[in-house]
């Protein structure tokens, strides 16, 4: 199975039955009071989520979106197009810009799953978080969460984009509110405050 980043935009719907593949053995029947639709079966899954590992019994055709909200309560990422176009959905796998929406949470074991929950350290955000608040880089903010972990895989990659790499890579996030030059702002800055330089004042 090849995982397609966001950053890649040409995309394929990933197939629910690649569940049903050899590799995933351990499955469970429906526990009394388990709502029966689509398939109905659950697997056992070690997902590593934030840092932490633990053991779900999830259902084979859930994505990893749905099993971010419904089992681990971590609501930062979210649906939007829920085709993987959009970039609400957003999370990263071991490091690279993934939308949880189109990927099958079994699909995910063994794989280092961050979402904006575990971006900061308590009591302080990250300075990409810092600079998208300095900056006013949202409206609603529905997308920010996605735009931000997509801004940290990029500075991972680049940690001095120009302004059209920036454009480039965080094409497949789209904001409905518009404000992309705000958040493209805020992207040059906060990688400006990786690299240890001086940080950019807000613009007005």
């Amino acid at each position: 199975m090849t995982f397609l980043p966001v950053c890649e935009r040409t995309k394929v719907r990933t197939s629910r039955s690649d569940a049903d593949q050899g590799k995933h053995a351990h499955l469970i029947p429906l526990q009394l009071g388990d709502e029966p639709k689509g398939n109905s079966m659950k697997q056992i899954v070690n997902l590593k989520v934030n840092g932490v590992e633990d053991e779900k019994a999830v259902h084979t055709h859930h994505t990893l979106l749905e099993v971010l909200r419904s089992e681990y309560k971590l609501f930062g990422a979210r649906e939007g197009c829920g085709i993987g176009m959009c970039g609400a959905c957003t999370v990263l796998l071991d490091g690279q810009p993934m939308s949880s929406c189109i990927l099958l949470a079994v699909l995910a074991e063994g794989k280092e799953i961050t979402t904006i929950e575990g971006l900061s350290d308590p009591g302080k955000l990250h300075p990409i978080q810092q600079a998208f608040i300095d900056h006013n880089a949202f409206q609603c903010s529905y997308c920010t969460p996605g735009f931000i972990l997509s801004t940290k895989s990029l500075l991972a990659e680049n940690p001095d984009p120009t302004v059209e790499h920036v454009r480039a890579y965080l094409a497949g996030n789209l904001c409905r509110c518009g404000s992309y030059y705000k958040i493209q702002e805020a992207v040059l800055d906060a990688a400006a405050r990786l690299r240890g330089e001086k940080q950019n004042p807000p613009l007005p």
